[in-house]
């Protein structure tokens, strides 16, 4: 299998990854459905600080991604649950990494963060 052009030339793989969980929100959304499906409400309270807005535009971009499966149960009242699919699996369990780093460095990160946001 041939890697299409537009993904190698520019960052290869990663250039692929990053347009898929570009955005603020993407990565956690990912990682907290890593455990299984969620219900909107659920990803609301675990995405601290995100709009409704932009939570369910992300949420559209991920399902047109194929990352994500939004399943819809057709009851009243209305019972949806957000679920990753195969590909948004793996996608989930790379980001662990970068979750393990960011906790072996956290202490590092809160000093340069408050010193840049000391800055004018």
């Amino acid at each position: 299998m041939t890697t299409p052009p537009e993904i190698c030339d520019t960052g290869c793989g990663l250039n692929a990854t990053l347009r898929i969980i570009s955005g603020k929100w993407k990565p956690l959304i990912l990682f907290f459905l890593r455990d299984g499906p969620k219900r909107y409400g659920e990803l609301r309270r675990l995405v601290e600080g995100v709009s409704d807005k932009v939570l369910i535009q992300q949420l559209k971009d991920l399902e047109a991604d194929r990352v994500l499966a939004r399943n819809d149960y057709k009851e009243v009242p209305p019972r949806v649950d957000y679920a990753l699919t195969p590909l948004g699996r793996s996608l989930a369990e790379a980001i662990i990494p970068l979750c393990t780093w960011g906790t072996e460095h956290a202490v590092e990160m809160a000093s340069i963060f408050a010193a840049r946001d000391a800055l004018p």
